[in-house]
């Protein structure tokens, strides 16, 4: 195994905090399954929300896309089949005896279950399957894993407006279809435009736990940006795009600042009002105060490297500097100390594959 094999398996001892800035135009970025499945909005702010499950979800089909092996699939047959999703991740795992013979189940498992290893999961196997090796399985696993990666669900900056003209669109043509085809209902709830900041946090000791290694770790730098690219690509989720990443990697044991997308805030001077924004042109985001903490944080000796990579189609304004889009902070950061990882997202990804 090469030095560079060596560093990416080995353990996570430093924590890291992410920001992730997407956004979504003329959209459903979140639809709620209990809310005839319009976008999710703040009723008093009129913001819209993206909920940590659903950007999990992008993030474990992107790593199927990958080959690989991931527990939590989309299915269509139900919890009743989790036990034979476990086992489809052990190679020659076909009896009891067979299962009896994995010297560590709980390792080979999550060496397998990729996901498990980021986000955790509750193994809720069904009881009294009447399938013997089944049964084994529930007793066997352990019944939690507690996951080291987390994201909380993503508020967008700017109050949005819903699409309403694309519901009539539907609607006139689901009467128009109706003598041929009988007629049919189809809601289509989207927002106009809003432009979400995703906070998420990598635990190190809770690494240790799933082991997650810093190959994994160093692998989100390209998952969550090339999982909205991809994976949402369907009817009602085109539209979505990722404009921002950051993930801070501190050197203090047990130290990260906290609500870091909070120092991301619209600049009002330079965006259109709320009312008038329908694309990533007529936003300006200032981040004067996420460059100040990075720059404190690097100078108090808590910084190991920010990871950081942009679009050069999100506008951005910095007190004192002379940068005009996203693309642009991480020579802003390099300038002012901060010790920096600026990656183009393909050729960090290509590389990384070429290593595996």
């Amino acid at each position: 195994m090469s030095e560079t094999d060596t560093t990416a398996d080995s353990d996570v001892t430093n924590r890291s905090e992410i920001v992730f800035v997407t956004d979504a135009q003329d959209c459903n970025p979140n639809g709620d399954p209990m809310g005839e499945n319009r976008p999710r909005i703040d009723p008093v702010t009129q913001q819209a929300a993206i909920t940590d499950v659903r950007l999990k979800r992008y993030l474990r089909d992107q790593l199927q896309a990958d080959n690989h092996p991931i527990f939590v699939k989309r299915t269509g047959d139900g919890a009743e089949i989790r036990a034979a999703l476990a086992l489809d991740l052990f190679d020659d795992v076909e009896t009891v005896e067979d299962l009896d013979e994995v010297n560590d189940i709980e390792r080979e498992f999550l060496s397998q279950a990729t996901d498990i290893r980021y986000f955790g999961a509750t193994l809720s196997f069904n009881a009294d399957t009447n399938d013997e090796l089944y049964e084994a399985v529930k007793e066997r696993f352990p019944s939690q894993f507690t996951g080291p990666v987390q994201f909380s669900p993503a508020r967008s900056l700017n109050a949005v407006e819903t699409n309403e003209e694309t519901s009539m669109l539907t609607s006139v043509i689901a009467t128009q279809d109706e003598k041929e085809q009988g007629g049919f209902g189809l809601d289509d709830h989207r927002i106009k435009y809003g432009i979400f900041p995703f906070h998420g946090l990598v635990d190190e000791h809770g690494a240790s736990d799933t082991h997650l290694n810093a190959a994994d770790v160093e692998r989100l730098d390209t998952l969550c940006w090339r999982a909205l690219k991809n994976q949402t690509i369907s009817r009602s989720k085109i539209g979505q795009e990722p404009r921002l990443y950051i993930r801070a990697e501190y050197s203090t044991d047990g130290y990260h600042v906290g609500d870091l997308h909070n120092d991301i805030t619209l600049n009002e001077g330079e965006s259109k009002s709320d009312g008038e924004l329908r694309s990533v042109r007529d936003v300006c985001l200032d981040v004067s105060n996420l460059v100040e903490t990075l720059v404190s944080v690097a100078n108090d000796s808590h910084l190991e490297t920010v990871h950081i990579t942009g679009s050069n189609r999100l506008a951005v304004t910095c007190d004192g500097a002379e940068i005009e889009a996203a693309d642009e902070i991480a020579g802003e950061l390099e300038g002012r100390g901060v010790p920096v990882d600026g990656f183009d997202v393909y050729q960090k990804f290509n590389e990384a594959s070429a290593a595996e």
